[in-house]
């Protein structure tokens, strides 16, 4: 509990992160790190602000976030050195130190597809919202959104309607519900899935902080699926996130001169995925799972290759020796002899010669 509550002291400094974390633990370690004086802590790289809260009121938040988690067996504290740190989420340029859970922390590490879009859809974008994430979660997909008005929601509801499992990554802690209208789906994502925040649990929601929750939502999923987005929202925002973490971005088309769907038109000029259905997005990654299996058979021959490689080398010597009785001796087909003997020949192992192959010695 004493490296829990030193976690939980560090993290309530805003403006260090999981990267910033590891940096500064190549020269002290975390317990030390929270018991530095202001001054030592400036030196470091800490701003003036940052110095201040760790050395002075760090300890006492610490202490209310643990009260947090002892309050009821759903609450967890997932830290940056905790093997339930999603490996996703850490591949992003600022993995926060740590997540506050409520629910089910395992998911976190599950499959996830981002859904995002408008907070003022139209009755089309709702519809498509609830309908592909219904319909993901009967694919075996985990909903990751932010729960605010509209897709966001509508991607929650229509995951839990199909029986399934849903993210939502907030703006602020988790004894808040923002917006006040979803206390009910809050509740029902904490028994069904989980809701997740780097906010301490008594911080309230700012304006500041959402497009802060949009990283982490994006961070956890394999891709982005933007329903409906003005050319300026925070929307975009994500999906830049997304393309910016090398993560699929998936946009759903709409009307030519409705503005909820501009911005999902721009993300298709701009090289994201056209979709129509959950089924374009299945068949996107059947082909990519294709795609990785052709490339594990051919490393796996190319492994092959290495090996009978390895056991020719140690039947060619100083004198010429014909490619059959190479092959004989290493108990191999003379067709994968002659890949492997020409293999040893590129690297400089081996030499072709008249009548067959000698050794290359080193000098």
């Amino acid at each position: 509990m004493d490296e829990l509550h030193n976690w939980l002291a560090l993290a309530s400094v805003h403006g260090l992160d999981g990267l910033k974390y590891q940096r500064l633990r190549e020269h002290i370690s975390l317990a030390e790190l929270v018991k530095l004086p202001a001054s030592t802590l400036r030196n470091i790289g800490l701003t003036e602000r940052q110095a201040y809260l760790l050395a002075h009121e760090a300890m006492l938040k610490a202490q209310s976030a643990l009260r947090w988690l002892d309050a009821a067996q759903n609450h967890h504290v997932i830290t940056y050195a905790d093997v339930r740190y999603p490996s996703l989420l850490k591949q992003t340029k600022q993995p926060p130190l740590l997540l506050f859970v409520r629910g089910d922390p395992q998911l976190l590490s599950q499959q996830q597809l981002a859904m995002v879009g408008s907070r003022q859809p139209t009755p089309t974008g709702r519809k498509v919202a609830y309908n592909f994430a219904a319909e993901l979660t009967q694919q075996g997909y985990l909903v990751t959104s932010g729960m605010a008005r509209g897709i966001d929601s509508e991607s929650h509801k229509g995951a839990l309607s199909a029986g399934g499992l849903t993210i939502a990554v907030l703006g602020h802690g988790l004894e808040q519900v923002y917006p006040s209208s979803n206390k009910i789906l809050a509740q029902t994502i904490a028994e069904q899935g989980a809701l997740v925040s780097e906010y301490f649990p008594d911080v309230q929601a700012r304006a500041e902080f959402f497009p802060q929750r949009n990283r982490i939502v994006v961070g956890l999923s394999i891709g982005t699926i933007v329903v409906e987005a003005a050319l300026k929202s925070g929307t975009l925002i994500s999906a830049n996130l997304a393309a910016e973490y090398s993560r699929d971005v998936f946009a759903v088309p709409g009307p030519v001169y409705s503005p909820q769907s501009a911005g999902c038109h721009a993300l298709i000029q701009q090289g994201a995925k056209l979709v129509t259905s959950v089924a374009d997005i299945v068949e996107e990654w059947s082909f990519f799972s294709q795609s990785c299996l052709k490339s594990s058979i051919e490393e796996e021959k190319s492994t092959e290759t290495d090996l009978f490689a390895r056991q020719l080398l140690a039947n060619v010597g100083d004198e010429v020796t014909a490619v059959d009785l190479i092959a004989e001796r290493a108990g191999l087909v003379i067709a994968d002899a002659t890949i492997a003997l020409l293999q040893l020949e590129l690297a400089g192992e081996v030499a072709a010669v008249p009548g067959g192959y000698i050794r290359v010695r080193s000098a």
